[in-house]
């Protein structure tokens, strides 16, 4: 039997609640995920707030920035680097991160859900 997975665009919270070049913390169902408005690139991104090193709820307060073309969060209290397009991490060790579809309409943020995330 194969399972699908239903996707859907949920209203996370508004704009003005995310500050230029940083991130905030939302939760939605029993998830943290963390928003950052990268305003020095004109993008949005999401990512699962745990840092996977120590699992600690920490990376929308992580320092954003690029490395080369990559848009990266470093974790504030163990410095790892993660990739906000692909979760990668870019310190070197094989633990990544999740990712969400951002879309931003009429002043509200707005990230691609799975159901089962809900």
């Amino acid at each position: 039997m194969v399972e699908t997975t239903k996707q859907h665009w949920i209203l996370a919270c508004p704009t003005h609640d995310v500050p230029e070049n940083g991130g905030v913390c939302v939760k939605v169902g029993d998830q943290q995920i963390a928003i950052f408005n990268f305003t020095r690139r004109g993008e949005w991104y999401a990512t699962q707030n745990e840092c996977p090193h120590r699992h600690q709820m920490a990376l929308s307060r992580g320092m954003i920035g690029s490395a080369g073309e990559e848009p990266k969060v470093a974790c504030p209290f163990h410095k790892k680097t993660f990739s906000l397009k692909s979760g990668e991490c870019l310190s070197g060790d094989e633990c990544s991160i999740a990712t969400y579809p951002v879309e931003v309409r009429e002043g509200n943020v707005f990230l691609l859900i799975d159901s089962h995330e809900l």
